[in-house]
């Protein structure tokens, strides 16, 4: 099975464009706004409804070790921003979890007081 290509800016663009009936243009000015918008509010954590949610968060500083020579050494704290998968999106992609069996322990421990 051949692996499928991911979509190029253009190749989104086109898409949107033509789901929308809207000229390519105002697609791809679209798709810039919601970038700059998404850089901007990052910091307070900017949510896309049914995709995800890009936070900033705080790390901490930590040892870590030199994998070259071995040596341990400092990392400094610092922030990195992370994307944040829904639910709703992973539920589509990888398709839905199992529900999972509810336990019947109780109606046997209530059989066992009702005979009593």
């Amino acid at each position: 099975m051949a692996a499928a290509k991911k979509m190029s800016k253009s190749a989104i663009t086109t898409a949107l464009a033509e789901k929308c009936d809207m000229p390519k243009k105002q697609a791809a000015l679209f798709l810039e706004e919601l970038a700059n918008l998404a850089y901007k509010e990052a910091k307070n954590s900017f949510t896309l409804p049914g995709l995800g949610k890009l936070v900033l968060v705080h790390r901490k500083a930590r040892m870590g070790r030199n994998p070259a020579t071995g040596e341990t050494i400092k990392i400094a704290a610092k922030k990195v921003v992370k994307f944040r998968v829904s639910k709703a999106c992973k539920d589509s992609i990888l398709g839905a979890a199992p529900a999972k069996k509810a336990k019947k322990k109780k109606k046997a421990a209530s059989k066992k007081k009702k005979k009593r």
